[in-house]
């Protein structure tokens, strides 16, 4: 089914409809699209719409909706919908009242004190899937396997699991009601419909994320802070991501583009939703103030460290912290910085996990550059680099990214932490660029029995060759 984007002009000085300030919801849609033409009124409210510009703390005010981003009408439905009839939201409130109602209920029927027991939410996993999380840090962790187990819901069972592992609730005295309504909004927040910046992206980056705390290096330095920043930014990095990347938000005139001035635009509107939730379901409400604020800025640094775009940067700083070997772990700023690495290591770790999970993920990161190459095909607009389906492949994308990208920030984590976990992911890596290597080889032994168009043979081969500079440009970093 095609999904229709509706793609705004809001400048800064416009002042946001009441309709939409009344919504919650992450990303609004202006009336005066001009390339796409106005969205029907009646279909705002079925939007998981709502930035407004907030002049007083000049920041993006946000008001939350368990709605969806795109029109309901441009989705397709779920079982649930056909067969228990009402609105998602109106499903989602009701799931998260019945779940209150059943910890209130458990409580009253065992005469269990006010406190609600960790170990009540693992009665909502099967089997299977306790038995994976009891392997939760092994680097070849199938969270494809993980979220069928949990029908969908890897995200908020690994999340939450791994928090109450740390013993990060009991500690931080959070709410489990807060928490289990927060970790089910952000999931939520998620579009299920991207074939990669989805909730099983977050979930695999936040295992990926919890495998680099395990090693020497930080475990032995990290906070109970650090830890719980450190998951969090994992688990809501790419929260609310439309599936499009930062330069087309600039060329079609989004006005988020114009909010953050064309700046890590979707990084911070990242961090912006993370604090929009964490402020609409009070997770930190207890804490002091200045901590409460405190721990959104160091959230935001880790979020807004994953802007791909600045890769270089962090790189040649972590570089340089290695070559004169002055990383200081017992300082508050090294901690959060090797911690900003390890979150960035976690985000693009895909080419190092075993071929079997590496390669569902290459296609599924390629399916979405892909499609929105059709849209911006199908609108006219020029297509950005790899995501032309017509003249790239999945695997002279993923080579690209494994020489330019992955590698090189890969090479200088296994400098910083030399442990069996680095030597695995490089070991992965390697077998996995081979990989792709043969199977371009067998492509083209295919294409040339079937005498291809000479120039066909040469543009594919112009795309291998000329991928570095292009995965280094902008428009293509910002597509991870």
């Amino acid at each position: 089914m095609e999904v229709c984007y509706q793609l705004p002009v809001l400048p800064l000085d416009r002042p946001v409809p009441k309709h939409v300030l009344s919504r919650r919801g992450a990303i609004s849609f202006s009336s005066s699209s001009s390339l796409f033409g106005a969205p029907d009124p009646r279909q705002l409210s079925q939007r998981r719409g709502a930035i407004s510009y907030d002049s007083s703390d000049q920041t993006a005010l946000y008001i939350r909706m368990l709605g969806k981003y795109f029109p309901a009408q441009t989705r397709s439905l779920t079982p649930s919908t056909h067969v228990h009839g009402g609105s998602a939201p109106e499903r989602r409130v009701h799931r998260l009242l019945s779940f209150q109602r059943y910890l209130h209920s458990s409580r009253l029927l065992r005469g269990l004190p006010q406190q609600i027991p960790l170990h009540i939410l693992d009665e909502d996993y099967t089997g299977q899937a306790r038995c994976m999380l009891e392997k939760v840090g092994n680097w070849n962790f199938d969270i494809f396997l993980f979220n069928k187990l949990t029908n969908g819901n890897s995200l908020i069972n690994l999340t939450f699991h791994l928090l109450n592992q740390y013993g990060l609730i009991e500690l931080f005295q959070l709410d489990m009601v807060k928490l289990w309504r927060f970790l089910v909004m952000v999931q939520e927040d998620y579009h299920n419909d991207n074939p990669y910046h989805n909730a099983v992206h977050a979930a695999d980056v936040t295992q990926a994320m919890y495998c680099f705390l395990q090693e020497p290096m930080l475990s032995k330095s990290l906070t109970s802070c650090d830890i719980l920043l450190g998951l969090l930014a994992a688990a809501t990095h790419d929260l609310d991501h439309p599936g499009v990347n930062q330069p087309f938000l600039i060329k079609t005139n989004h006005y988020l583009a114009t909010l953050y001035r064309n700046t890590s635009v979707l990084e911070n509107h990242h961090w912006k939703s993370a604090v929009g939730l964490l402020r609409e379901t009070g997770l930190f409400s207890h804490l002091p103030p200045e901590d409460s604020r405190n721990m959104e800025a160091d959230l935001g640094s880790l979020i807004l460290a994953t802007d791909i775009s600045r890769q270089n940067d962090y790189l040649s700083r972590f570089r340089r912290h290695l070559d004169q070997d002055d990383l200081c772990l017992s300082n508050a700023s090294h901690r959060h910085f090797v911690l900003q690495m390890a979150l960035k290591c976690a985000d693009i770790c895909n080419p190092c996990r075993p071929w079997e999970l590496s390669k569902q993920w290459s296609e599924k990161v390629t399916e979405e550059f892909f499609q929105q190459g059709d849209i911006e095909k199908k609108h006219k607009l020029e297509i950005s680099p790899v995501c032309d389906r017509a003249s790239n492949t999945v695997g002279n994308i993923q080579i690209g990214f494994m020489t330019y990208v992955a590698e090189p920030l890969f090479v200088e984590w296994a400098r910083f932490s030399d442990t069996r976990l680095s030597q695995t992911m490089l070991g992965h890596m390697g077998l996995n660029k081979a990989s792709w290597g043969s199977l371009q080889q067998e492509q083209s032994s295919a294409g040339e029995e079937t005498r291809p168009e000479k120039s066909e043979l040469k543009n594919e081969t112009r795309s291998i060759q000329t991928l570095a500079g292009l995965l280094l440009s902008d428009a293509v970093l910002h597509l991870y």
